[in-house]
C-alpha cells in the first residue's frame, strides 16, 4: 500500500476485464454517494456480535485485545479496521483500476489508485489485465 494506491485480493474463479470495469464503476458510484464514515471502539464481546465483522480467512486480532475499532460506512458496511479513514466517502474522489492479475487458481488481485483529476477529463480508464 502506498498513498493514493493499493490492492485488493479476492476469491474469484475468473477475473475478466468486464468484471474489473464493473467493479470500478460500482466503487466510483458508491464514492459519489457521500456516505458518512463512523468510527467506534467497542468492547471485544460486543464487537464480535456484529455479523461478518471480520471477513479475512483468519481472525488476526490477538485474544488479549479487549477493544475493537470498527469503521462503519453508513448504509453499506461495518468492519474491524485500524487504518486511517475519511469522514465521508465523497472525500476520496474517483478511483481507477490500474491492473488485475491471478495469484493462484481462485485468488485474484486488483490494483487501484486515486484517479488523476487532470487525466480524468482526457478519456476513460481501461484496466490492463494479465491472465
Amino acid at each position: 500500500m502506498e498513498p493514493g494506491s493499493g490492492r485488493m485480493d479476492f476469491e474469484f474463479e475468473r477475473m475478466t476485464g468486464d468484471l474489473v470495469g464493473e467493479i470500478e464503476a460500482k466503487v466510483n458510484d458508491e464514492l459519489t454517494r457521500g456516505r458518512e464514515v463512523r468510527v467506534k471502539v467497542l468492547p471485544r464481546d460486543e464487537a464480535f456480535q456484529i455479523p461478518d465483522l471480520i471477513r479475512t480467512k483468519v481472525n488476526l486480532l490477538p485474544p488479549g485485545i479487549d477493544q475493537v475499532r470498527t469503521i462503519e460506512i453508513v448504509g453499506l458496511d461495518v468492519q474491524a479496521d485500524g487504518g486511517t479513514h475519511v469522514a465521508n466517502t465523497s472525500e476520496v474522489g474517483r478511483i481507477r483500476v490500474t491492473g488485475y492479475e491471478s495469484k493462484g487458481r481462485i485468488n485474484k488481485r486488483i490494483r487501484i489508485q486515486l484517479a488523476d483529476p487532470v487525466a480524468e477529463g482526457r478519456g476513460s480508464s481501461q484496466a490492463r489485465g494479465r491472465r
